[in-house]
């Protein structure tokens, strides 16, 4: 049979820009061309460049694999540098005792005190450079709006503030960075109250004065400006520092020449359930935010851990009786291992909400009666501060604390736990006051309950602070190691 052929001259009535694209325009052969064939087309238009295509394809898995690369360099890191730290003290003169701790750089660490004080500590030089606390509205109907302003170096309420007869020893106990590292939230003069300052000056915006009737004990950002403060009134507040707030203190600043704030009203007052044990010991101890699925957890000295659905309002999801339920006072979350770790009298408790409450894993802390004080995450490694002074490491992905690199391999241990890694707080300052002397002299030391600890961005760098377990006793200690 003869072959039939066709002509491939250009027929007189195609339009022209027709003609130009070719053989995968035409209406049979363009189905044979896949979308990804047509993407690629187009983007290939776009670059006008081959280089730019095979860089593009060259470099894009090199990209993804040094992420790989140094996220398994952090973890090794983070299991091996434990074993290397090294303690260096820094002396915080006759201040009581440091509950609450952040980094807000390289050098600079804020802290919160007993004593109600809040500071800056830089960790290169030791320097301290006290920060002003915020005072309360006028309570005799003072109105939202109404200012306070610094003068000569102190913050000066419009008003008188509320009886502080009942507040004494509470102090600071939290201190929050909101995500984007511009705001700060902790407790204000009076220790019920919430306390924002804008960062990194640490100028003051605005105080939250009408929620809590006690002691706030915990807080957490939800949002760059939305912040849930839990007290032991066994209430959660939920604040939102809008935009108008933080232009009027930004205005009145510009304004008066020197730093002033504005005050706030909660946006929801939340009780945590009571129904379940004691209300009169329902008190929220600790709060930590799940940003993945916008839920908070509190943890009640009753011995209950509650989940709640925290966006722009607060709506109670569940809640579970922990395993442990003495002396529950701290609380974090790994946000790459979705668990919540709650610190117990003598445990470390792992709880995945979407789990049955019989999943829950705890381990022991191996220091009895001395109580968990303090838990964080880092990559693999949970970091545990207790109130004999002890920093442990517990490895979640090998489930066992680390071990001390200088104990022999394989050795024998008489007791289980006997070979783990375990640092120790230096000695710290104790005031010999009355107290002491009456109840205490005839002990040559105290060891300095690890309140608060924090790792800096780069992982290297862990912040440890304290002071004597003992309520009675008046003291400190704060360290670097590195």
């Amino acid at each position: 049979m003869a072959r039939k052929t066709v002509s491939r001259k250009r027929k007189a009535g195609e339009p022209k820009d027709q003609q130009q694209l070719g053989w995968c325009q035409t209406a049979h052969k363009r189905s044979r061309v896949s979308s990804s064939s047509r993407h690629a087309q187009q983007w290939w238009c776009s670059r006008h460049s081959v280089v730019c295509a095979l860089r593009g394809r060259e470099f894009r898995p090199q990209q993804q694999h040094e992420l790989r690369l140094q996220r398994s360099l952090r973890g090794f890191a983070a299991g091996r540098l434990p074993g290397i730290l090294k303690e260096r003290e820094f002396s915080l003169g006759r201040l009581n005792k440091v509950f609450a701790s952040q980094w807000l750089n390289h050098r600079q660490v804020v802290c919160g005190t007993k004593c109600n004080t809040l500071f800056v500590a830089d960790v290169l030089t030791g320097q301290i450079t006290r920060i002003p606390m915020l005072k309360d509205r006028e309570c005799r109907g003072g109105g939202s709006g109404a200012v306070g302003a610094v003068v000569g170096g102190h913050f000066l309420p419009t008003g008188g503030s509320r009886s502080r007869l009942d507040q004494q020893g509470c102090g600071i106990h939290a201190i929050e960075l909101n995500p984007s590292r511009t705001l700060l939230a902790t407790g204000g003069d009076n220790p019920n109250s919430l306390a924002v300052y804008r960062l990194p000056t640490l100028d003051p915006v605005c105080v939250g004065d009408d929620g809590h009737n006690d002691w706030i004990f915990s807080i957490a950002w939800i949002s760059d400006n939305m912040a849930v403060s839990g007290s032991r009134d066994g209430s959660m507040g939920l604040w939102e520092v809008t935009e108008e707030v933080l232009n009027q203190a930004e205005q009145s600043q510009s304004e008066e020449a020197v730093p002033c704030y504005t005050h706030i009203s909660h946006r929801a007052l939340k009780d945590i359930p009571k129904e379940y044990t004691n209300p009169y010991n329902c008190k929220v101890r600790a709060l930590a935010f799940n940003n993945n699925h916008k839920e908070l957890g509190a943890v009640s000295l009753d011995g209950y851990f509650h989940l709640w659905k925290a966006e722009h309002n607060l709506c109670k999801l569940l809640s579970t009786k922990l395993p442990h339920c003495k002396e529950n006072v701290c609380l974090a979350y790994g946000q790459d291992w979705s668990v919540y770790a709650v610190g117990s009298q003598a445990h470390v408790s792992f709880l995945d909400p979407r789990q049955p409450t019989h999943s829950i894993k705890s381990v022991n802390s191996r220091e009895r009666g001395s109580g968990i004080r303090s838990v964080s995450f880092y990559e693999h490694i949970v970091t545990v501060g207790t109130g004999q002074g002890s920093l442990l490491f517990y490895d979640i992905r090998a489930q066992r604390f680390l071990e001390n690199p200088l104990n022999p391999a394989g050795g024998y241990r008489q007791r289980p736990g006997e070979g783990i890694l375990k640092l120790t707080t230096g000695k710290g300052w104790l005031n010999h006051d009355e107290t002491w002397r009456s109840y205490f002299s005839d002990i040559h030391s105290f060891p300095n309950a690890v309140y608060t600890h924090c790792y800096d961005d780069s992982g290297t760098k862990l912040f440890v602070a304290g002071g004597p377990l003992c309520s009675g006793l008046h003291g400190n200690y704060a360290g670097l190691w590195s």
